[in-house]
């Protein structure tokens, strides 16, 4: 899973510092939703080229790897 997590970015400058894919400016939360809403990801990727399958599957291992995260705390607490 290492190797695909390696795709996911957080760069203040990108995005407002939201997780994208590869620094290529598509967030993560985008590409959730598209597969949320009954996309493909053949119909992903042929919606955007740039995009590798790969990069679809960093963005599920993603998603998955904060499903596990059991609790967050604000850093000004």
């Amino acid at each position: 899973m290492a190797p695909l997590l390696d795709r996911i970015m957080i760069d203040p400058e990108i995005c407002h510092g939201k997780p994208t894919i590869r620094g290529l400016r598509y967030p993560v939360e985008t590409i959730l939703e598209l597969l949320s809403s009954g996309m493909t990801i053949e119909e992903i990727l042929a919606d955007y080229e740039d995009l590798e399958r790969d990069d679809i599957l960093a963005v599920l291992a993603f998603a998955a790897r904060l499903r596990q995260v059991k609790r967050l705390e604000s850093a000004a607490a």
